[in-house]
């Protein structure tokens, strides 16, 4: 890159503790570390802009307390345009070739109808399957009724969300996507150019040099949210089975927090629950496992994955989503998608030290080259290719700045109407 383009990143999540968030800090750490001149938009305790003596400015924009929990540590606020006049006199006066947005949050929003506005091109990155998050939502909320209709109108509702979310990528002129199924279906939905943007993950933090445990019960670990959508109820399912089995001397050591917590922790006997870690805490507990399991069938990637394998360990997915693409059946680890099959890989890694050994070794050996640097290398290539479409105006048959959805439109009135907010808050 011999001139680095002026990249506006406009994510979903920035200061919260999940893969969003992660792939954000590491992308404004790239930048800063390269010199490239960055401008970052995500919620924050305040509305302010944070500069510093670098290259990357953070603008921090404050949910207001009509804005609803979507997760935890996750919200969304409808009225988030009341900063507009803000956020648009930072993009104009930072001057940015490209715009990059994560999706279609509520700060997603602003950031794709600031660069249709601005005449800015724009590159969306797919990070989270919002059509199977509104699926497994509703399923839950409807446990109550019979199961036929029930299961009919959870689909329906992660259908028609997939087609607005389509929709709302459409806008795009480039798109980013954490694995080859992703990349496949967007390509096919959008007609947009599709890249790979992986994930990295930090070797010297998780490794399995941490390990303080030397014998004891043989421990299952999982790392993420508590939540509908990571399918965390087969823990408890995982752990009737094996007691059922009269496995010897295991438990569950289950990090993080979220709606299903306590369901969990009254269902299941043999297990620990540390809640949120981070930072060398977490790589300690990961460590300190002898198997991971990852009973997710959303997810679009799977950073804990990664991390699980950095830390020598063989991990136990579904299959399903992000994750089937990182593990290779028994190499590093095993494709499951029930609780039987995964009880039974479980019980393989207890019963062959000599294997379990050799698939630690393989994990690790998978992420021995896999860097955020590398990651975020590609992603500059595609800000380039984004920048190039622009100046040839590929997008002008039948593909330009008029050719917005109804979601878009209804995201350009939501601004208009905001354009008269009050006056801008002093940078910190």
């Amino acid at each position: 890159m011999s001139a680095a383009p002026r990249v506006a990143f406009f994510t979903d999540s920035f200061l919260e503790i999940n893969g969003v968030a992660r792939t954000s800090q590491h992308l404004v750490g790239f930048a800063r570390d390269r010199a490239l001149p960055l401008l970052c938009v995500h919620a924050g305790p305040a509305t302010r802009a944070v500069r510093s003596a670098g290259t990357v400015t953070r603008v921090e924009l404050e949910r207001g307390r009509f804005s609803w929990g979507l997760e935890r540590d996750l919200r969304f606020d409808l009225r988030l345009w009341r900063h507009a006049r803000f956020v648009g006199a930072e993009v104009e006066a930072f001057r940015p070739d490209v715009i990059h947005i994560t999706g279609p949050s509520d700060v997603g929003q602003m950031g794709a109808y600031l660069a249709h506005a601005m005449g800015i091109p724009l590159v969306a990155s797919w990070h989270t399957n919002i059509h199977d998050f509104a699926e497994a939502r509703l399923a839950a909320l409807l446990r109550w009724a019979p199961d036929g209709p029930a299961r009919r109108l959870s689909a329906a509702a992660g259908r028609h969300t997939l087609a607005l979310t389509i929709d709302f990528y459409r806008m795009a002129r480039v798109l980013l996507a954490p694995n080859d199924g992703l990349v496949e279906l967007l390509r096919r939905a959008t007609n947009r150019p599709v890249r790979v943007m992986a994930r990295g993950v930090d070797t010297r933090l998780f490794t399995p040099r941490r390990r303080t445990r030397t014998g004891g019960d043989f421990v299952i670990g999982y790392v993420g949210r508590l939540s509908p959508e990571k399918n965390v109820r087969q823990l408890a399912a995982l752990e009737s089975v094996l007691v059922g089995r009269d496995t010897p001397r295991f438990r569950f050591v289950i990090v993080g927090d979220g709606s299903e917590r306590a369901g969990l922790a009254g269902r299941m006997t043999r297990a620990e629950f540390p809640g949120v870690l981070t930072g060398e805490a977490l790589a300690t507990a990961y460590a300190n496992f002898d198997v991971f399991v990852f009973p997710s069938d959303t997810d679009t990637y799977g950073n804990v994955i990664q991390e699980a394998f950095a830390s020598g360990l063989p991990v136990i997915v579904t299959g399903s989503g992000g994750p089937g693409y990182l593990v290779k059946e028994g190499v590093n680890g095993f494709i499951r998608p029930d609780v039987i099959g995964q009880a039974d890989a479980i019980r393989d890694v207890m019963e062959h030290p000599g294997r379990a050994v050799a698939m630690c070794v393989a994990a690790r050996e998978s992420v021995r080259d896999v860097s955020w640097s590398r990651v975020f290398e590609r992603v500059y290539d595609a800000y380039e290719e984004c920048l190039e479409s622009h100046r040839r105006g590929d997008l002008r048959r039948g593909h330009g700045r008029g050719d917005l959805s109804w979601l878009a439109r209804l995201v350009s009135a939501g601004f208009a109407n905001r354009r008269r907010s009050q006056p801008a808050p002093a940078a910190a």
